[in-house]
């Protein structure tokens, strides 16, 4: 499958490497565009494929148009754009707060898709939220969610308005884990662990939960009932976090990346 990549940054690098890796696309089926030479040097060096300045360059002959630059860009790149698409292309739009609408209005062309990969795309572990219009063939769906399988895991909606959603909870949620995470170790290193030890316990303890909640299936609650002994020191510890407020936090942090992802789109 052809591609054509718009936007060579963390995100696009990510969705380079996850088209190669899965076997989506081949080094000479990709192309990507970028304003910033280092970057284009980077990603032909490192991953082979073609890079150019011009976003119609990348995109002339490509299945699937990928647009993976910033929504403030996004005027600009599709002004390049526009008129120079056929039916058969179709434009895939990872750009956060940005409605199909919009993209559909400002391309002049109506197989879009809008998903919402996160940042762990990197490591194969991405979780996607997409929709796509009523333009989009099957073989644009099926495109679409081979490179997103590639990223990790994928969910097609019905409604858009669940990506914004998405943008909240999956897409903004990598920052607020390592926030977590970050003060997860530094509270090891003030207790009195070496700096690399903490790192070490608490990178486990993350992701052994995480993957004890996904292999079990059971509630959150359920499993931190298994670990909390009564009167013990993750009751103790619990305790803290709920005078502290932690769960109220955590939900309107989610609550305002949700809103502000709405005023993006606005």
């Amino acid at each position: 499958m052809r591609v054509g990549l718009i936007g060579g940054g963390y995100m696009g690098e990510a969705l380079v490497s996850a088209l190669l890796k899965g076997g989506v696309a081949q080094p000479d089926e990709v192309t990507v565009s970028d304003v910033a030479k280092a970057r284009r040097q980077h990603l032909k060096s490192r991953y082979k494929v073609a890079v150019t300045t011009k976003n119609a360059e990348a995109a002339k002959g490509a299945a699937l148009v990928v647009l993976a630059v910033k929504p403030q860009e996004f005027a600009g790149v599709a002004s390049g754009l526009r008129g120079g698409l056929d039916d058969s292309q179709t434009v895939l739009s990872i750009m956060a707060g940005v409605p199909i609408a919009r993209v559909v209005e400002e391309l002049g062309h109506s197989a879009v898709v809008r998903a919402m990969p996160n940042t762990a795309a990197f490591v194969g572990q991405a979780m996607s939220v997409w929709t796509a219009t009523a333009a989009v063939s099957d073989a644009g769906s099926k495109a679409v969610a081979s490179l997103l399988q590639a990223l990790g895991r994928e969910l097609r909606v019905s409604d858009e308005r669940y990506l914004d959603m998405a943008t909240a909870v999956s897409g903004s949620g990598p920052g607020f884990v390592f926030l977590f995470l970050e003060a997860f170790i530094d509270a090891g290193v003030h207790i009195g662990l070496r700096r690399e030890m903490a790192e070490e316990l608490a990178l486990q303890t993350l992701s052994g939960s995480v993957a004890l909640a996904q292999e079990t299936g059971k509630h959150p609650a359920e499993l931190r009932n298994m670990v909390t002994s009564p009167g013990g020191t993750t009751a103790a510890g619990l305790q803290i976090l709920e005078d502290a407020g932690l769960r109220g936090a955590i939900i309107d942090a989610v609550e305002a990346a949700y809103e502000r992802a709405k005023e993006l789109g606005s």
